[in-house]
Parts: structure tokens; C-alpha cells; sequence
């Protein structure tokens, strides 16, 4: 890092971060782009440039596809910072650790690129060891090539769901069920928005050959499926799944279940910078207010992809080039005219690109067992909260989350409530009969990731007459 001070600091190497960068980066503008992996990619490109897996056929085409975006983001001059945990923001500066030693940068403009992380899917067993989210089984296969311990079951709701599925097959893992706890009633309530699946029927064509490619497999797919159960041998760890179909009980053995229930924006970080936020009945889920260029509450800080809003790794890149167009803009490098020229295209293919959105997003709604869990399910698993200790302290007055962690300690663990926020919020609102808008979520607070005392220590100036305590209180 030669520089300190940036025309532009992205903060997530995602699709939306990238696209940004790249764009930025041919406009003239000095950009420092941040991420906690070792490669470009984020999460849904994931070492897409040095795969792990030699048979292409196994991710998919739609993995791939950030090849082209890895090698032109490369191509760029950009300032990559690999492996920095980005632990505080504000209007004009961040703080960041990297290596073991924490530094600061300060900048014109700010993009959010955080992206999603996978909805918690509270249910009873689902911290027993052998229980994982389908996204981790995809990072799994794509850092190093390693699969789940079989018997594999898979259970949830959602298009990711199915692309799991697949991809085990593909790699020769066998799938002894797919239980798809999506309730019967979302397929009715989502052909209200069939008209917009209609204009996105590329994502219904592929969704359609996914439950083709499990058919032809064998695997088992049982819909409507409800109480979900983990439950664990002598020995500790994952034994048998069971679960309700048609009204009666079933049981299947498997060493690994995997779960997903759909995706939520990562918003831990523009919420520490106390960014305006909005409660998504559609997505079930708070996201950051911004306009259509993705500027945030406070001016020169944008947010694009999926931490502004679920719509999938197409759609946030070409928001990342819409917010470099805005940027780009601010900082005097092309007119509002030309800044509008070059957003025009881009809007119109992401007005295609979330045209199915509507329809994904009452069809893939959790169902009520797992935003309401029951009494003696863990929801906040760091300090061990149940949700009946969330309602027991709402019941004796507590009335929001923040209250909720000097009740309960409910989010005062390693993760800050990443786990537990949506569910703890919902359960206190329904408590109370109240909109989640109401109750709202945890404070959250830098530093929003673990950082030692030795990490901010390095943060002093050589020449300081300070000593590392006193950076330390700070």
C-alpha cells in the first residue's frame, strides 16, 4: 500500500465491488479495494481463477462466468488489499486489519460492496455438529475441492437449494433427500406476481432443468415439508433428520444436513455508520435506504449488490457500475449528461435482471417455524438465548433488541448479533404485537469484527509521544 488517501475505497471483491472498481479505475480515479479473501471473487465467484475443481461441469457455467470479470478487474490498476478485516467506517475514513496490524485510509467517495450472508435458519438441532448451510458446502467445494460426510440430506427453501443439490451429484455425492420446507400457500400467493417471473423466464427455464437434473439423478424431493428436526447420536454429533410430511412423522439418517433459507443483506457494517435502514416486508429482512445511484443517507457513501438488496450476482454488478457512474460523476471526471448516457443501458438490463425478484421473493418467504421458532430452540447460539428466553424477557417489559442484550446477552457474542438480529427482532414484535419497524434491530458498533490491542497499537505513529494504551482506549 503506497497510498493512504483514495479517490475511491470499495469495501467487498463480490461482482459489485469489482464492477465498480473497474469502471473507476478506467475513469481515472485512484481506488483501494478491500476484501477478507485472498482472491477476487466474493463469495459467488470464489477462487474462480484458480478453481479447486478440475471438471467444470460441477459449478456451472453461472460460476464461471466471473472469470472474465476476475481477469479484468486484475488488469486494472487498482490497489487490492487481501485479507483486510474492515472493523470501522465513517463519513471519511476507515480502519481496517490486515497481517496482524491495523491501518486507516481516508477517501473522497465510500462504496458498501458487503454483499449477503445466508438467512440463520433457526430450528431444533440446528447447532449440532454435522448441521451446515448449503453455502458453506459451496465454499467448501470451491476453496478445496472437499464435499460433506454422506449420507448428505439437504432441507430449506430457495434457488440455492436446488443448485446444491445438483452440484453434489455432479461431483458424485450422493443426495439421500431434498426436503423443501417451502409451504404449499407461497406458490398461491406468488402467482400474483407471475407476470414478472414471466419477463425473467430465463431464471424459471433454469430452475426447471435444476428439478429436472434431480429427477433424472433419483434424488428424492419432498415438498411441503414442516418441523424440521436435527437430532444427534451418543456420541454428539449429527445422527437422523426428522420432519412432518402430509401429517405424519418421518425419520432418515445422514451424517450431514445441509440448510438454507434464503439470503439477507450483510448490513453489519453501513449500520455501524449509522445509515439510514427500512424493514423489507418482501425480503423479510432491514435494508439501507439509498437512491438510485445506491447513495446511502450520507452523502458520497454508496452501497451496491446484494448488501442493498437481494438480486443476485448479475444484477449487482451492473449495480457497482451505476454507483461508479454516480461516483465517478461526483468527483468531476464526466458531466451529468454523459454519467446518464452511460447509466441508461445499465439500468435497462437490471430492470430485467430483478423482474423475477417479486415472484422469487413471496414464493422462497421462510415459513413461519423458522422466523418464530419454538420456545426451546437456540436462536442467539454464541450465548446460548433461547427463543423462549427472548419472549419471556419481552413478556416482563424488555422492548427492543438492544434491551434484549442486557437482558438475555442475546448478540453480545464473537458474531454481534449477525446470527440471531432478524430473529430476535421478530420474536420481541411478536411479543408485542407489534411492526418489526418498531422494535428495530441491534446497535451495532465498531469495531464490528474481533481486532486485538496489539492490532491497534500498530495504528500509532512511529514519532507519537503516545503509547499503544492510549490508542488502545480509543
Amino acid at each position: 500500500m503506497t497510498e493512504s488517501h483514495y479517490d475511491l475505497v470499495i469495501v467487498g471483491a463480490g461482482p459489485a465491488g469489482m464492477a465498480a472498481a473497474i469502471d473507476s479505475a478506467r475513469a481515472g480515479l485512484r481506488v483501494a479495494l478491500l476484501d477478507e479473501q485472498q482472491t477476487a471473487g466474493g463469495q459467488i465467484y470464489r477462487r474462480v481463477g484458480s478453481p479447486a475443481l478440475r471438471d467444470r461441469k460441477i459449478l456451472g457455467p453461472d460460476y464461471y462466468y466471473g472469470e472474465k470479470l476476475v481477469d479484468s478487474f486484475q488488469r486494472c490498476s487498482i490497489d487490492h488489499i487481501r485479507g483486510a478485516s474492515v472493523w470501522e467506517a465513517e463519513a471519511d475514513q476507515l480502519c481496517f486489519s490486515v497481517d496482524g496490524g491495523s491501518h486507516r485510509l481516508t477517501f473522497d467517495a465510500l462504496l458498501l460492496a458487503t454483499g449477503a450472508q445466508e438467512r440463520p435458519v433457526p430450528f431444533p438441532g440446528w447447532t449440532a455438529p454435522g448441521v451446515m448451510t448449503c453455502g458453506s458446502a459451496q465454499i467448501m467445494f470451491k476453496t478445496s475441492g472437499l464435499a460433506p460426510a454422506v449420507p448428505v440430506v439437504i432441507a430449506g427453501s430457495g434457488p440455492l437449494l436446488l443448485l446444491v443439490a445438483c452440484q453434489l451429484v455432479r461431483a458424485g455425492v450422493p443426495v439421500e433427500a431434498v426436503l423443501d420446507t417451502t409451504p404449499g400457500s407461497h406458490y398461491r400467493e406468488a402467482l400474483a406476481e407471475l407476470g414478472g417471473a414471466l419477463r425473467g423466464w430465463r431464471y424459471l427455464l433454469k430452475g426447471v432443468r435444476l428439478l429436472a437434473e434431480l429427477r433424472q439423478a433419483g434424488v428424492p424431493l419432498i415438498k411441503n415439508v414442516r418441523q424440521l428436526q436435527a437430532l444427534t447420536g451418543s456420541d454428539g454429533q449429527l445422527e437422523r433428520v426428522e420432519y412432518s410430511h402430509r401429517g405424519r412423522r418421518y425419520s432418515r439418517v445422514c451424517k450431514t444436513l445441509l440448510v438454507h433459507q434464503g439470503v439477507v443483506p450483510n448490513v453489519q457494517l453501513s449500520r455501524s455508520m449509522g445509515l439510514e435502514h427500512f424493514w423489507s416486508e418482501q425480503q423479510q429482512c432491514w435494508l439501507p435506504r439509498c437512491d438510485l445511484w445506491g447513495e446511502s443517507s450520507m452523502a458520497g457513501i454508496y452501497i451496491a449488490g446484494d448488501g442493498g438488496g437481494i438480486g443476485g450476482a448479475l444484477a449487482a454488478e451492473l449495480q457497482g457500475r451505476l454507483s461508479a457512474c454516480a461516483i465517478i460523476h461526483r468527483l468531476g471526471r464526466i458531466n451529468q449528461g454523459e454519467r446518464d448516457e452511460q447509466a441508461r443501458g445499465l439500468r435497462r438490463q437490471l430492470d430485467q435482471q430483478l423482474a423475477i425478484r417479486p415472484f422469487l421473493d413471496r414464493l422462497y418467504r421462510p415459513a413461519a417455524e423458522f422466523l418464530h421458532p419454538a420456545d426451546e430452540t437456540l436462536v442467539c447460539r454464541c450465548e446460548e438465548v433461547s427463543a423462549g428466553e427472548i419472549r419471556r424477557i419481552a413478556g416482563q417489559g424488555c422492548a427492543g433488541p438492544n434491551q434484549a442484550k442486557a437482558f438475555s446477552r442475546a448478540g453480545m457474542g464473537p458474531c454481534q448479533g449477525r446470527l440471531c438480529g432478524l430473529t430476535v427482532s421478530q420474536l420481541i414484535a411478536e411479543v408485542h404485537q407489534l411492526p418489526i419497524e418498531e422494535v428495530g434491530y441491534y446497535r451495532v458498533r465498531a469495531p464490528i469484527k474481533p481486532v486485538t490491542l496489539g492490532e491497534l497499537a500498530t495504528m500509532a505513529p512511529q514519532s507519537s509521544h503516545h503509547g499503544a494504551g492510549e490508542v488502545a482506549e480509543k
